[in-house]
């Protein structure tokens, strides 16, 4: 998990991007990866909706 700058020129308009653009979260990995939405089923949520 990082941040979104830069990846605009690869990912394009219509394409997605996922990271945390700002700092300051604490807690249990777990729960961090999930209030950040980077679960197995969020990205795979993410690429059907690209695939569409």
């Amino acid at each position: 998990m990082g941040t979104t700058q830069g990846w605009r020129e690869y990912a394009g308009d219509h394409g997605a991007m996922m990271g945390i653009n700002r700092f300051g979260a604490s807690a249990p990995a777990s729960r961090v990866i999930g209030e950040y939405g980077f679960t197995v089923e969020e990205v795979v949520r993410r690429v059907e909706h690209l695939l569409r």
